[in-house]
């Protein structure tokens, strides 16, 4: 089974760079099988990561940023994966 988990956060105005620079510096051990990272208006940064586990498998998460760099709580959710076309 695929797990999808997807991170995104808001940066303070003017900190999506920084931000962005954060989340790549961000080690997972292990590691996911994919990881890929994508930003939006307003400095929003999202990172997906896939793995090959059970959808309730206890999984390695991108931790929240300092508070300073972000201007809300980081948003999580966990998908699985029914189809690529």
């Amino acid at each position: 089974m695929t797990v999808a988990l997807m991170w995104e956060a808001r940066a303070a105005d003017g900190r999506g760079a920084e931000l962005l620079d954060w989340a790549r510096a961000q080690i997972l051990v292990p590691a996911p099988a994919r990881r890929e990272y994508l930003r939006a208006p307003q400095d929003r940064v999202l990172v997906l990561t896939w793995w090959n586990a059970p959808y309730d498998a206890d999984l390695p998460e991108l931790p929240e940023p300092a508070p300073e760099l972000i201007t809300r709580a980081v948003h999580r959710w966990r998908f699985e994966s029914v189809a690529v076309d």
